[in-house]
């Protein structure tokens, strides 16, 4: 009998990996997922996300490429012609935010969970750091989460695992980190 899955969302940054580690660690096949969206980091995301999937032994992986973000534009990870800022947070939406980039890679998430038959999807948002980033709160993910249940077959019954959601970045101490080191 196959264990029980988590598909987790993996930029391959530091949310969305201890995320993962956290699922992992209560017990889930972990399912990858990385979006190629033209981001400036792109390359080295990709290749962060694959050097956690070989961590946790994650054999199921998707790299699924969403050009339409850098045809958007509107974001100083994808338009070249908007600055990436170099000084502290501003008042009101940064110049970095994707347009509802994560209720997208949500609603894709969703279809492979799907797919997979996994019970949780996983993804590392921080509500209070995100830096005003609307589609990073609680609030939205629980949506997601009824709107998901809503549209996907009967038998799906999805949950959201949003784990980091109530911290702090600063506050995410080698303790957070403890369950990645079992994986070693």
């Amino acid at each position: 009998m196959a264990g029980k899955k988590a598909v987790s969302i993996m930029s391959g940054g530091m949310d969305s990996t201890l995320a993962a580690y956290l699922m992992k660690h209560e017990g889930y096949d972990i399912v990858g997922i990385h979006f190629s969206y033209g981001q400036r980091t792109q390359q080295k995301e990709l290749a962060s996300f694959h050097a956690i999937c070989d961590h946790l032994h994650v054999d199921e992986r998707y790299v699924l490429p969403l050009d339409f973000f850098k045809e958007i534009g509107a974001s100083a990870l994808t338009d070249s012609a908007i600055a990436v800022p170099t000084e502290g947070v501003k008042a009101g939406i940064p110049t970095t935010y994707v347009p509802f980039r994560n209720g997208i890679f949500l609603s894709i998430a969703a279809a492979i969970a799907e797919k997979e038959a996994a019970e949780v999807l996983s993804i590392g948002v921080v509500e209070e750091d995100s830096s005003g980033y609307p589609d990073c709160t609680k609030a939205l993910i629980e949506s997601m989460t009824q709107s998901i249940n809503l549209g996907t077959k009967e038998t799906t019954k999805l949950h959201i695992a949003m784990p980091l959601v109530r911290l702090k970045k600063k506050r995410l101490s080698l303790k957070h980190f403890n369950c990645m080191y079992r994986f070693t």
